[in-house]
């Protein structure tokens, strides 16, 4: 029987979503991505928050863990059940088709055979849509969302960033978008930025 993942390198990590949550029978972490990932795509279900995907030019390999499903789980679920995260279409019954001619705005599943000891690895791509791709830009995306809905939901830049850094991911942009959004919200932490943010008097 075929062992099947799903690579997670951002918030699939802390947030599987409730399709995918109760399939995971364990988590292989200590697992590095085998592409590039950065600060590269402005997701409108966070209020336009960077988020990171794979990236062909810049970015690095970054730290990344294994959700490995439980058995049974085919290779169609899988992929219907990733792609429902990605697309925030849990519990309907959409499935997953490739487009032949994928737009930058559709979100791809891709495939790893024979990754880190489980058979097939799945993981989600959708274009770069930041064209001035710099640290002050990302974090002034991040500031606004964290000011709008995204900021009372936890599904803000400024959250993410924080969820990342919990796992010890890095890009090359980080550590100076990180200082930016320190710089811009007056704040010597990212949860103080937050918070002020949020208008919680921090």
């Amino acid at each position: 029987m075929t062992t099947i993942g799903i690579l997670a390198y951002g918030s699939l990590i802390e947030d599987p979503g409730s399709e995918l949550s109760p399939l995971i029978v364990e988590r292989k972490t200590g697992v590095e991505t085998p592409f590039r990932i950065e600060f590269a795509r402005s997701s409108s279900s966070r209020c336009h928050a960077p988020t990171v995907i794979p990236v062909e030019n810049g970015g690095s390999r970054v730290k990344a863990t294994i959700l490995v499903l439980k058995a049974g789980v085919t290779l169609q679920q899988a992929e219907d059940l990733l792609w429902r995260r990605e697309t925030r279409s849990e519990r309907s019954e959409k499935h997953y088709v490739r487009p032949s001619e994928p737009s930058p705005n559709q979100v791809i599943v891709e495939s790893l055979e024979s990754f880190n000891g489980i058979d097939v690895v799945l993981y989600t791509s959708i274009g770069s849509n930041i064209d001035n791709l710099t640290p002050t830009r990302l974090a002034e995306l991040a500031i606004a969302s964290a000011r709008d809905k995204a900021g009372e939901d936890g599904k803000d830049g400024i959250s993410y960033l924080i969820s990342l850094k919990r796992h010890g991911i890095s890009t090359p942009l980080m550590p100076a978008y990180e200082s930016e959004v320190l710089r811009l919200t007056n704040a010597f932490s990212l949860e103080v930025a937050l918070g002020k943010c949020r208008g919680e008097g921090v």
